[in-house]
């Protein structure tokens, strides 16, 4: 290891919180889809900060959004009527059949704005005391108590008990067994089209057809959670509208203002009627500035048809990895995924893989022991994916 990078390591050992196992790498810059570290090593980044800087690092229409902005108005809160909040949130129902908007500043405080508003939904608008929310077996919700408790996973939970209730799990890809897990008691279904965190798991479209018309046979929410999987990064702009799906709300974060924090709830107007003045806020969710860069972000992303994009290089990319798979036997397992949203499940564990990917300058994820994990920049080269792929075809053989 390089004295430079020594240094960073030790820094943070002495001044940060341990609860975070670091890649061996100290970043320093970052241009469209390409990091560099304290060393001057050039990487191609195939994570995006995971799935945040969709249009790449340093972008310099977002560059100049920032700038611009600084110069108006940073932040007031939301007691006040703000010009870019409404043409953030104009912009972004623009690109689905939802009528209003929350804005907060993550994907876990978009999914708490989602539970909140379910359970407020039920017991005010539809007179029903009916507050338990269903989730799916391999989810990732976020890291705040009510989200540990709707993800439902103990090696996240571990030490944080006794968590919320009124959160159940079923099986995924079990229709059968989410029929049984509603009563009367259930306010709502929360989903990832794509499960994320769990390897990259692509739901049946069979499946997440049942779970909507289960959902409108018992006069439940149907929430969908499109922090990772939305915002063009599928082929589409929201993950669930490859599969017809119209979900009453859902969860944005991750890439909504391409690496400032930003998050957001949209719902339908009905559903949106669970919220009234003081029901929930957020100090800093929706400022003019991040804002600004947010609507930005959404035009680039319709301008330049980013979703369009990412179904033809995932298609691409997904191709090329299955083809591996097949002169490869018994290396790699299975290639899942839509759109610039890819998991390599390989044979055996991937921690060496993925450690020479590394060397080799690639980043990527590992998930789940096996899986590697790619959300790279839409914006990324033909050519980096190619490299990839080569790369990743010398390493396994």
């Amino acid at each position: 290891m390089s004295q430079a990078f020594t240094s960073v390591k030790e820094q943070e050992e002495h001044l940060l919180c341990r609860s975070y196992s670091r890649y061996p790498l100290a970043v320093a810059r970052g241009k469209g889809a390409r990091l560099q570290d304290v060393d001057g090593k050039e990487y191609v980044d195939l994570l995006a900060g995971i799935a945040v800087a969709a249009l790449g690092h340093c972008h310099g229409e977002l560059c100049e959004a920032v700038s611009a902005a600084s110069r108006e108005l940073w932040h007031v809160s939301n007691l006040f009527y703000q010009q870019p909040q409404l043409d953030l949130a104009r912009l972004l129902l623009s690109t689905t059949h939802h009528g209003k908007a929350f804005f907060c500043n993550s994907g876990a405080e978009a999914n708490e704005a989602c539970i909140k508003l379910a359970r407020r939904y039920m017991r005010k608008v539809k007179q029903r005391d009916a507050c338990e929310i269903i989730s799916l077996s391999g989810c990732f919700h976020g890291r705040t108590l009510a989200a540990l408790a709707v993800t439902k996973r103990e090696s996240l939970s571990d030490g944080f008990g006794p968590l919320p209730e009124g959160f159940k799990q079923a099986a995924a890809g079990d229709l059968r067994a989410l029929r049984e897990a509603v009563t009367p008691a259930t306010a709502a279904v929360l989903i990832e089209v794509v499960q994320g965190e769990g390897g990259i798991v692509p739901l049946e479209a069979d499946y997440l057809r049942g779970v909507e018309a289960l959902c409108r046979e018992k006069d439940i929410l149907f929430m969908c959670d499109e922090v990772q999987c939305g915002m063009c990064r599928t082929g589409k702009f929201w993950a669930f509208q490859n599969f017809g799906l119209k979900p009453d709300v859902i969860s944005v974060a991750k890439a909504l203002a391409n690496g400032l924090p930003m998050g957001a709830m949209l719902a339908t107007d009905e559903a949106a009627k669970g919220f009234v003045a003081g029901s929930h806020a957020t100090t800093f969710g929706g400022g003019a500035l991040t804002s600004a860069v947010a609507a930005k972000t959404v035009e680039i992303m319709l301008r330049d048809h980013l979703d369009d994009r990412a179904a033809a290089l995932g298609g691409r990319l997904k191709r090329q990895l299955e083809d591996l798979q097949r002169r490869l036997p018994g290396k790699i397992r299975e290639v899942r995924g839509l759109g610039l949203m890819i998991g390599i499940e390989l044979v055996e564990d991937g921690q060496k893989i993925w450690q020479d990917m590394l060397r080799e300058g690639y980043i990527c994820n590992l998930c789940q022991g096996t899986t590697l994990r790619l959300l790279p920049p839409l914006i990324i080269d033909q050519t980096d994916l190619d490299g990839f792929v080569r790369t990743l075809e010398k390493l396994l053989r």
